[in-house]
């Protein structure tokens, strides 16, 4: 077993996303939510918080009000759902406050990504927690997941991939790492929507090699690859939006 010791993560993240002036959510998005919270704990659950936003098409007081009403939208849900209503204590239409979560320049793709409402889920604060690699060779990335249909980590990933690189820069071991998609079909990979092209498992590895090769890992010391959906872990589909590291020699 080689375990790296991860500061606990206290809230569970998640982000949904709406068509151009819609704040109703498309049947995919909204099946991809009500999985989302099958998959948690009901356990202990402290607070939940919702915000909207919107892109920087509109009128200011008009992309206010769409983002508090996509906000208000997926409090509906929650509350249908019968997903603690009672413990939601944000529920805030931020219009078009963050215009760029991503390094990218393309308008069309920073815009996709803003017409989005945010889920944060407090749970109690615990100890630590571990990423573990199971049979001797392989790092489980725990938490460190991707925004739905592109490579680019969710906000609260970076902090958990920047630990796993200071745990590696004191090995000395090469390694692989492997990219996963959800949803589809064994060998066939989900299409990239940055790129339109069907590689998303490979471009998330690539980012993660990328990442690490910027924080001081060693080129040489690397590969990457992609694996589609051919090992999904079950559960949420969050989970199988994941890289993983194969380590092949000491």
């Amino acid at each position: 077993m080689f375990p790296i010791l991860l500061l606990a993560q206290f809230n569970i993240e998640h982000s949904v996303y709406f068509d151009t002036d819609i704040y109703s959510l498309a049947k995919t998005e909204k099946t991809r939510l009500q999985k989302f919270l099958s998959s948690l704990s009901k356990d202990e659950v402290l607070k939940i918080e919702i915000y909207g936003f919107c892109d920087d098409r509109g009128t200011e007081n008009y992309n206010l009000t769409l983002s508090q009403n996509r906000a208000d939208a997926i409090k509906e849900i929650f509350s249908n759902a019968s997903f603690f209503p009672e413990k939601i204590v944000s529920v805030d239409g931020k219009g078009e406050l963050l215009l760029n979560i991503v390094n990218e320049t393309d308008p069309s793709i920073i815009r996709a990504l803003n017409r989005r409402v945010d889920i944060v889920i407090a749970y109690p604060e615990k100890a630590s927690e571990e990423v573990i690699v199971e049979n001797k060779n392989k790092i489980i990335l725990e938490n460190v997941l991707f925004i739905t249909g592109y490579s680019y980590l969710t906000r609260s990933s970076k902090k958990i991939l920047d630990e796993v690189a200071e745990t590696l820069k004191n090995e000395t071991f090469s390694f692989i790492v492997q990219g996963h998609v959800c949803c589809t079909e064994g060998e066939l990979d989900a299409v990239d929507r940055k790129t339109n092209k069907r590689n998303l498992s490979v471009a998330r590895a690539k980012y993660v090699h990328d990442y690490l090769l910027k924080k001081g890992i060693k080129k040489s010391r690397m590969s990457y690859e992609g694996l589609a959906h051919k090992f999904p872990l079950g559960g949420s589909e969050d989970k199988d939006r994941r890289v993983e590291i194969l380590i092949v020699s000491d």
